[in-house]
């Protein structure tokens, strides 16, 4: 739920400043009705007056702006007082961060003054606006109608007037009849009762009316003003997301204190003049600030909002998915508005070698250990790639491995996850990668010689769309180690790693050509995966547009094909190369379904023009 401080006397602790103080040069003879004559109307006036000396040097006979804040149970008749003669008089109170006003209450010792205006800064002084105007003649004074007759004025006659004589209260409540909110923590509540400084304007004076033709003493002396009290009641300002806040002491140390709990309503056991009470909120909600004003650093996923005083709704700022790698986040609109409106936490300075906004993946140089969780400090490792057989080598080593396999990217005829050996077929590891030996299979990877009786075979006439009972089975001098890779598949495929491997591609040729082999599909497709099944391999694309189809269904969809050139220890051919769209001509197998490729059939990179040129020939050349 939203939370709301408590409510305390702001005025606690903190010391008005006044333009005047009696006494302030030397002393002042100055004289007043005592209490008790005036708050029971004898009979024949006000009495006799009282006559003593202020200074505010004396702690004995001075009356300080600090007197008008105290405790006013423990110190029920300290007050202070201005210099004689003063028409204008100013009392102002700072405050160190933003508060909730409530109200205001103002006991006088001398008459309350015929014209007064109570004021707010929200800006620490630099602008000032009206709360209220005080007044016996609102119309007169200050152009505007009494309350009393207008309601809703921001004049009022109500605590104008000289009686009583002493101990005359000026109440000012910010929330009215008139003045009704239902969300206090909305643009417009903020706006009215949100202040950083307070200010008392004292415009006239005017005299206790006893004050006749009997008067004895100068009235020159009666001419003050004197405050017993300044009570100003609010609360700490935090946005509906706390419900106690800090006040610091001199050493720095926090103690845990409602505002205006320091010497508040004379509490048993209350302290005077101890540090003052801060605003600084003891945030709730995943927020913080002194305010509550922002979400907490690692809650940043949705905008910050207030808490609704209206509906009670808390509205919690909600935490980033950083997978425990960083410790704070900040809020982006792009990425929330792209999101739809669901996420928008950006996590800062990803720790345990990890990026992305979530810290979801591997920096450059490091892969994902997939036994670990993705919350792991550990879940990235460096790459581990031979730097002579490493592609890139003149690059930043950072670049060599694949974030989620760990694979290296190998140099030409290079093999093994870590680019440490030559490929089968090839030999003479070096910097510039491995070269092809001149076998129909294996041969010595430092010499170049040939294992078998196959020398005088090209590479590409071995029958690589057939079984080759030649490679199945292994030489007595190698060891299944030899053929075995760290996530125990066995061999080298290029669906891979095609660059490492030569295929003998089949060319478009004449119309003639292209209709003799009879092709049961011919479609234009994207490669989004392939896979190694150990016994076969699978190419997963997406069909963009069927130029012929046979009994094998085919649909502008997702869907598998079937090379038939794969090996146990060669290459897959054709190549086929994920992320690239392909015209593809091949055959298909009507009991499994299946769309077939093999050497035979026709793989070329798509093109326009060759799309246009096969699409003719299907259409008019093969009859």
């Amino acid at each position: 739920r939203s939370c709301n401080p408590p409510v305390g006397n702001l005025a606690t602790g903190r010391t008005p400043v006044t333009l005047t103080t009696c006494g302030q040069n030397s002393t002042e003879l100055y004289c007043f009705y005592p209490d008790q004559n005036l708050l029971h109307q004898i009979s024949h006036g006000c009495g006799q007056p009282r006559c003593t000396k202020c200074n505010a040097n004396q702690p004995d006979n001075s009356h300080l702006p600090a007197d008008m804040t105290d405790d006013f149970f423990a110190n029920p008749i300290s007050w202070w007082q201005s210099a004689q003669g003063v028409h204008r008089e100013e009392i102002r109170l700072d405050f160190e961060t933003e508060f909730y006003l409530t109200h205001v209450i103002v006991v006088f010792k001398s008459p309350r003054p015929a014209a007064m205006v109570l004021e707010r800064s929200q800006d620490y002084g630099q602008t000032w606006r009206p709360y209220k105007y005080f007044s016996i003649n609102c119309t007169a004074t200050f152009g505007l109608q009494d309350d009393l007759i207008e309601e809703g004025s921001m004049c009022t006659s109500r605590y104008s007037d000289a009686r009583p004589c002493t101990r005359g209260e000026v109440i000012y409540r910010a929330l009215s009849p008139t003045n009704k909110i239902e969300d206090p923590y909305s643009p417009e509540a903020q706006d009215l009762l949100k202040l950083t400084n307070l200010r008392l304007l004292l415009l006239k004076r005017q005299e206790c009316p006893c004050q006749g033709s009997e008067l004895v003493e100068k009235p020159q002396r009666f001419a003050h003003y004197a405050i017993y009290d300044l009570i100003i009641r609010g609360s700490c300002f935090c946005n509906g997301h706390a419900e106690e806040c800090e006040l610091a002491n001199r050493t720095g140390v926090r103690e845990n204190m409602a505002p205006g709990s320091v010497g508040f309503l004379g509490a048993p056991g209350s302290c005077v003049g101890v540090a003052q009470a801060h605003g600084k909120c003891m945030c709730r909600h995943n927020t913080a600030g002194d305010h509550c004003e922002k979400c907490a650093p690692l809650y940043n996923d949705q905008p910050w909002k207030p808490g609704d005083g209206k509906t009670g709704a808390p509205n919690e700022c909600r935490k980033c998915r950083c997978h425990n790698h960083a410790d704070s986040c900040h809020f982006d609109l792009s990425v929330w508005l792209a999101s739809g409106k669901h996420s928008g936490g950006v996590c800062d300075n990803c720790k345990h070698n990890t990026e992305g906004h979530r810290c979801q993946r591997c920096k450059a140089g490091y892969y994902r250990d997939r036994g670990k969780p993705m919350s792991s400090p550990e879940v990235c490792k460096p790459c581990t790639c031979q730097p002579m057989g490493s592609a890139n080598a003149t690059f930043s080593r950072s670049w060599r491995c694949h974030p989620k396999t760990g694979f290296c990217y190998c140099k030409p005829g290079v093999a093994g996850p870590n680019c440490d050996r030559c490929l089968m077929g090839y030999w003479g590891f070096g910097e510039n990668g491995c070269r092809p030996c001149d076998c129909a299979r294996d041969c010595d990877q430092h010499t170049g010689k040939c294992f078998n009786g196959y020398d005088n075979d090209p590479f590409f006439n071995i029958p690589i769309g057939g079984r080759i009972p030649d490679l199945v089975q292994t030489s007595t001098n190698e060891s299944e180690e030899d053929w075995k890779w760290n996530d125990h598949e066995q061999g080298f495929s290029a669906l891979r790693h095609p660059e490492k491997c030569v295929c003998k591609e089949k060319v478009l040729g004449s119309v003639t050509d292209f209709c003799q082999m009879k092709y049961a599909y011919v479609i234009k497709a994207r490669i989004l995966s392939a896979h190694d099944k150990g016994t076969h391999a699978e190419v997963v694309v997406k069909v963009k547009k069927v130029l012929k189809s046979g009994k094998v269904k085919i649909a502008r969809s997702n869907r598998s094909i079937y090379p038939e050139s794969w090996t146990n220890r060669g290459c897959t051919c054709p190549i086929l190369n994920p992320g690239t769209d392909y015209l593809i001509a091949g055959q298909e197998d009507s009991k499994t379904s299946k769309l077939l490729v093999n050497m035979n059939s026709l793989v070329k990179p798509w093109k326009a023009y060759l799309g246009k040129q096969v699409s003719d020939i299907l259409r008019t050349g093969c009859k």
